[in-house]
């Protein structure tokens, strides 16, 4: 029977995932502004495709955060002194992309908004880089001593297995936010993003195999858990076959859900394998963090439990009435708020 630290653990996995799947494309719109938008209206309808979103997706990783620091206190106080640079990156690309859409259109001037379109590009583009590279370290494990310390070099933090992972999670999120907009607008923009996620799917399928291939060689993800990451990496291989299938007939809702399960399981691998750590030491395995040593005490967990059951399901119900109200394509001719 799963404790609760278990089930706390599967809700931080959860609360990624989800962030991913649900960011992940607004920070593929935000990368596509510099692809896409041939002019300042184009841009202005990428922008407005994520408009009343993108602020409540953020809210995932946020929660997720939260959820390690309530739960899991002695993960989030290793994870967080050892990467406080690459998470204080993080924050200013997030807080610089929020500023940037709500300012771009205060001021009527060309050179205002040109600055901030590239603050929205950067900002969309650095904060999944460097998740990708804080996730694939962690997983790939980190100098890590008996008192939950992590002594990290340079090479520790940035090497070819954690720039791949990087680059890996920037793709999957390019591509999953170009087929967001072909939900979501109508005409030539629409055909061109679709045209441009087509262009990139090869680009981002050796992406993943690369990336699954060197976790062979840098991980023990299929050495630990074999009988399930194994069947994973298959079925995310196959989601990216029916993603190139479904975009070729013009199924962009289908070939949406395929790119974002890609990314959903991605991210998900990590979190199977990890388990029942949270992170790998590379010293040696006896100073691994895991879900035992790294957790609250059980009263803790019971009251975050009651609360997390009470209120989750109001976040999630609001989030689905949001995109349903919002449900409808951008375009030019409609008015727009960024």
């Amino acid at each position: 029977m799963a404790s609760l630290h278990d089930l706390w653990f599967i809700l931080v996995a959860v609360l990624f995932v989800g962030f991913f799947f649900l960011e992940g494309f607004d920070f593929g719109v935000g990368m596509a502004t510099r692809f896409l938008g041939h002019n300042e209206l184009e841009r202005r309808v990428l922008i407005n495709t994520i408009g009343p979103f993108w602020d409540a997706n953020e809210v995932w990783l946020l929660t997720g955060a939260g959820a390690i620091f309530a739960a899991f206190p002695n993960w989030y106080a290793t994870m967080l002194s050892g990467y406080y640079i690459p998470f204080v990156i993080v924050l200013l690309a997030l807080m610089g992309r929020g500023v940037a859409f709500e300012f771009r259109g205060k001021v009527d001037h060309l050179k205002w908004v040109k600055v901030w379109d590239w603050v929205v590009f950067f900002g969309s583009l650095i904060p999944p880089f460097v998740l990708g590279v804080l996730f694939t370290t962690l997983f790939r494990g980190m100098p890590i001593d008996a008192d939950m310390n992590i002594h990290a070099h340079l090479s520790d933090y940035i090497n070819v297995y954690s720039v791949l992972g990087g680059v890996t999670v920037t793709l999957l999120c390019f591509q999953h936010g170009l087929m967001f907009i072909t939900l979501r607008t109508i005409g030539d923009l629409q055909q061109r993003a679709r045209q441009m996620a087509q262009k990139i799917m090869g680009v981002v399928f050796v992406a993943v195999l690369a990336f699954a291939a060197l976790s062979a060689y840098e991980t023990d993800m299929f050495t630990r858990r074999g009988e399930i990451t194994i069947p994973l990496v298959v079925l995310t291989v196959i989601c990216f076959m029916l993603a190139a299938l479904f975009i070729r007939k013009k199924k962009d809702g289908w070939t949406f859900a395929m790119t974002g399960a890609g990314l959903a399981l991605t991210v998900g691998m990590i979190f199977i394998s990890l388990f029942p750590r949270v992170m790998v030491s590379s010293i040696q395995s006896a100073f691994d963090l895991t879900v035992a040593n790294a957790s609250s005490g059980d009263y803790s967990l019971k009251v975050m439990s009651i609360a997390a059951l009470t209120l989750l399901p109001f976040v999630i119900g609001s989030q689905i009435w949001s995109y349903y109200v919002f449900r409808k394509r951008v375009s030019h001719k409609e008015p727009m708020t960024y």
